[in-house]
């Protein structure tokens, strides 16, 4: 075997001698029926020889890879969330997503999670006929435009940007940040607090609209394919039926992020994938002393440790995958996954950087891009912390946010 490089993967399943070649050891993939199952396959084997090979550079640069969109459609990475599919193949297929670049998996998690099915299940009839069939594509891109300069963690009670009806239009003034494909997207879904009511409420608006700016937040430490963006709304005036009926209270989206959260928790288990294959590879190919890494004891032991938290991560995927099916998913239970799922995610790239000594902090050796991904990944779609409380206040019955 030949070392590693540049985001290229070896498949070790035609290496002899490895009882265990695949890294779902507990064979999760095997809970699907069997069309989904060679889908997934298929959709593994895309994004492992296409995908994880092309993103190392754009990564690098903190550039937008566009033209990978329509090869992602073509596998229908652009339509997920609508394809009927079920609840553990959409997950395992966002895990596979993650597994081959974690940057990238957000923008096709928050387009299907916070977009796509979004409008779907908040929309009007006229805003799903001209938004969805492009959307589906991947020939739109939409944003998910929420969090603000100022409020993050308390956005229910202390979101500022503005929806003032004047006639027969809304006028929005606020701003945004941290916003997912801001620099890019070709409408965003913008929350606003009605001054007339104090209700928070959704709206679409397309963001060539005047008054609407997108700036990109430049210099991140991971997500760098991500177009993440201070958005400026300067009395951006949109017709009334950009009001997005299903979406005139905060407890919309508070579903949205909650279903947002259980899928970061796919991301994380995707992301330790790829932890172990970047790591396993390098150890059968890397010689030392006259022996592969693989040979010792202190290389197999993180490897163990790695393939553990990865497999504990889908399993409790697995379990939120059912819950979703029974229409049982709450929110204190997928805090809970994002939480634990990332903390794990977080143990293994700091494991599998640890082995890879000083290849693991280049990015043409694939692991220091995973572990600055992960850092990222702990933190957004509500930080650990947050996460946790929203745990403990299920469990205790006591609020510890203020």
């Amino acid at each position: 075997m030949t070392p590693v490089l540049r985001g290229e993967s070896p498949s070790v399943t035609e290496t002899p001698g490895i009882p265990c070649p695949d890294a779902d050891l507990l064979g999760f993939a095997g809970l699907l029926p069997p069309a989904e199952r060679e889908r997934l396959a298929a959709l593994h084997e895309f994004l492992r020889t296409r995908i994880r090979p092309a993103v190392v550079e754009p990564w690098t640069r903190e550039e937008f890879p566009a033209h990978l969109l329509p090869a992602l459609a073509e596998h229908g990475l652009g339509e997920l969330e609508l394809s009927g599919a079920s609840r553990l193949f959409t997950g395992l297929a966002h895990a596979e997503v993650a597994r081959a670049d974690v940057s990238l998996s957000a923008l096709v998690g928050i387009h299907n999670e916070l977009i796509l099915g979004l409008i779907d299940a908040l929309g009007s009839p006229e805003q799903k006929q001209r938004w969805l069939p492009v959307l589906r594509t991947f020939r739109a891109l939409g944003a998910f435009a929420l969090t603000e300069p100022e409020h993050g963690s308390d956005i229910a009670g202390g979101l500022s940007t503005t929806a003032t009806r004047d006639g027969g239009d809304w006028v929005l003034t606020g701003t945004k940040r941290w916003i997912g494909a801001g620099t890019i997207a070709d409408v965003a879904v913008v929350w606003a607090r009605d001054t007339a009511d104090g209700q928070i409420k959704g709206f679409l608006v397309e963001t060539d609209r005047p008054g609407f700016t997108a700036t990109k937040i430049e210099h991140k430490l991971g997500l760098r394919i991500m177009q993440n963006a201070d958005l400026v709304l300067d009395a951006v005036r949109v017709p009334a039926e950009a009001l997005l009926p299903g979406a005139t209270g905060f407890a919309a989206a508070n579903e949205m992020l909650r279903n947002s959260r259980a899928w970061v928790g796919w991301q994380a288990a995707g992301a330790q994938l790829a932890v172990f294959d970047i790591a396993r590879d390098y150890a059968l190919a890397r010689r030392q002393f006259g022996r592969p890494l693989a040979a010792f004891q202190l290389v197999q032991e993180p490897l163990a440790r790695i393939l553990g938290n990865a497999s504990a991560s889908l399993g409790l995927m697995a379990r939120i995958a059912g819950l979703q099916e029974e229409g049982r998913l709450d929110m204190p239970q997928a805090a809970l996954a994002k939480a634990t799922t990332t903390r794990l995610a977080r143990e293994s790239a700091a494991l599998g950087r640890n082995l890879l000594g000083g290849n693991g902090v280049v990015a043409e050796h694939g692991m220091a891009k995973v572990f600055a991904d992960v850092e990222i990944i702990h933190t957004y779609e509500g930080t650990h912390e947050i996460n946790a409380l929203i745990v403990g206040r299920a469990v205790t019955g006591v609020s510890a946010f203020v």
